[in-house]
């Protein structure tokens, strides 16, 4: 397990259920993991492949900033250029650098959908671990069938973490958090769901996968932009109770 499949690019919808909202995204070539990192990957700080543990287990209670320093870890140590720069909380991405990282939103859906267009890339039961498996912690991954480009556990078992946030006008600096989890039930388990949380949070269901891929077009690194982020944090409109916009 534990191999970066290449994704030749290509063009995906976003939907936003809470701001009623969709786009379509054109990414470029990238790569992935066909897994999250194991909990022995991340111990060891590098993305080690020849693991004895054949059927390993996602790592869990994982901070958005530790998976972003994990990323440059494992960079140094295959000899990758780091991808973000970390000043204490603030975390700055290079996307001309070629380590590994932390998929965009648009990478993360288009990997997962492996060409489908529905809800999930299978029968529930067939891919993901969820409420209907009763189980009460992470199982080992590739024991559920992957999506069509080689993918295990994108739905269910863990949530993972990306880089984009959330919504910078309703919750500041939350990340974004997709997949669903072993205890969530199945409206939860889909592709399109949106959940997110502060880059510091430690929550029990959340891991993360990585990413790899230079990113050339300057105007929205797949998906993402910090101009549409700062642009939505900065409305004028009068704030419903509740929302927290991000001061940059």
């Amino acid at each position: 397990m534990e191999q970066m499949i290449y994704i030749s690019g290509g063009d995906v919808l976003l939907k936003d259920a809470r701001r009623k909202s969709e786009r379509t995204v054109s990414l470029e070539p990238f790569e992935i993991s066909d897994t999250p990192v194991s909990v022995e990957q991340f111990k060891l700080g590098y993305l080690e492949k020849n693991l004895a543990d054949i059927t390993p287990i996602p790592a869990r209670n994982i901070r958005w900033l530790d998976a972003v320093q994990w990323c440059n870890q494992s960079s140094k140590q295959a000899g990758l250029e780091p991808a973000y720069r970390i000043e204490d909380t603030e975390v700055i991405w290079d996307p001309l650098a070629n380590g590994y990282r932390l998929p965009t939103e648009a990478e993360w859906v288009y990997a997962s959908q492996a060409g489908t267009l529905g809800p999930r890339y299978g029968n529930l039961m067939d891919i993901a671990w969820t409420e209907i498996d009763e189980v009460n912690e992470p199982q080992p991954m590739g024991l559920k069938n992957p999506n069509a480009y080689g993918l295990y556990d994108t739905l269910g078992n863990v949530w993972e973490w990306c880089w984009d946030r959330l919504d910078t006008a309703r919750y500041g600096n939350y990340r974004l958090l997709k997949g669903g989890g072993w205890a969530d039930p199945e409206w939860s388990v889909r592709v399109g769901v949106r959940r997110g949380d502060a880059p510091d949070a430690i929550l029990e269901d959340v891991g993360f996968r990585v990413a790899r891929g230079v990113v050339l077009n300057s105007d929205s690194y797949q998906g993402w932009s910090e101009f549409v982020d700062r642009e939505r944090a900065s409305t004028r409109q009068a704030l419903p109770v509740g929302w927290t916009p991000l001061r940059f």
